[in-house]
């Protein structure tokens, strides 16, 4: 991954970068023979970065049109076995291929104890793993985007995680440009860039009579396993996906609550006092179907999808356009023939 400070100068333009969310395993506490357990994949210009690493993980990668690629950060909620099983067989795996570029693995508080204890299990590596301890609060700056730890309710150190992307330049106005006088070149590059300019004639342009006010980059945020909770609502406030964990129906509200989970109705009114734009249901219990998870949430909330393994989520500008699903959109390749 790249790194870098978590946000361009202001005024600098950059070409749009490509931000969608990859559903690898989206059952509940096991896996079903539908659904793998717990891993997304945020895909962002070049960097790839995994939320989670459940049973199969790596196996759910090959699978998918993406392949195992070399990631180079991992970022895991809390230390439930459905959260990390998958991390032993995909080191090991990378290690067998030769790799030598670093690994950091994120999580809260407890994190470095579990790597060691499963370093008993993948053995010696061809590359190093470092380990990063996240309390909530604590943000991570990246190139163009930062990664915060947010905090969530369930009942063993967790975390969510939000993606920030930095403010954009507003639009620059090549009519009122013209008006003014400005000719084409250097000196609307140098406006476009934030700088004032002096025209031929002496008059002195600031940036703000023909470029618009900044636009907001994007924001994502994955809740992991989580009871509904005033922190992940101020978190995703304004967001552009909201991936939230829906454990239970209305029905076993009681037993949401007994083991930290959430119902569909419950991340549905999250997401609705948050106001996001998309709300992304995922750890869907063996004893439900998508159909019954999206039609509990969306009585409340109507922009509301109940990934499958391997759809994704395509979050352009909001500018360009709403979010959408795509269904099977990680695997599109057609098998090989025998």
């Amino acid at each position: 991954m790249r790194r870098g400070p978590a946000f361009k100068r202001r005024g600098v333009r950059s070409a749009p970068v490509d931000l969608d969310v990859v559903f690898l395993g989206t059952a509940g506490s096991a896996p079903t023979a539908q659904r793998g357990v717990s891993a997304t994949l945020v895909r962002r210009g070049g960097d790839r970065l995994l939320f989670d690493c459940g049973e199969g993980t790596q196996r759910q990668l090959l699978r998918s049109d993406i392949g195992l690629v070399d990631l180079e950060e991992i970022y895991l909620t809390h230390l439930h076995a459905d959260h990390y099983l998958g991390l032993p067989g995909m080191l090991k795996t990378f290690s067998l291929r030769g790799r030598d570029v670093p690994l950091t693995i994120h999580g809260p508080v407890g994190t470095r104890e579990l790597v060691a204890g499963l370093r008993r299990v993948f053995g010696a590596l061809t590359y190093p793993v470092a380990v990063e301890e996240l309390e909530p609060g604590a943000e991570l700056a990246r190139d163009g985007y930062r990664l915060d730890a947010i905090a969530v309710a369930h009942g063993v150190p967790a975390v969510g995680y939000r993606l920030v992307e930095a403010s954009r330049p507003g639009r620059f106005d090549p009519v009122v440009a013209t008006e003014l006088g400005i000719p084409d070149g250097p000196l609307r590059g140098a406006l476009q860039r934030g700088d004032a300019v002096t025209l031929p004639s002496g008059e002195r342009i600031e940036p703000s009579r023909v470029v618009g006010p900044e636009r907001p980059g994007r924001t994502v945020v994955l809740t992991g396993d989580t009871a509904p909770c005033a922190s992940v609502v101020d978190a995703a406030a304004g967001a552009d996906l909201l991936v939230h964990e829906a454990t239970f129906l209305a029905e076993e509200r009681d037993r949401a609550q007994a083991t930290g989970h959430s119902t569909a109705g419950e991340a549905a009114l999250v997401a609705r006092e948050a106001g996001v734009r998309m709300l992304a249901l995922t750890h869907v219990s063996a004893r439900y179907g998508g159909r019954e998870t999206a039609e509990e949430a969306r009585q409340l909330f109507d922009a509301t999808v109940v990934p499958r393994d391997f759809d994704l989520v395509e979050l352009p500008f909001a500018e360009r356009g709403e979010p959408t699903l795509v269904a099977r959109g990680a695997r599109r390749r057609r098998p090989a023939q025998a």
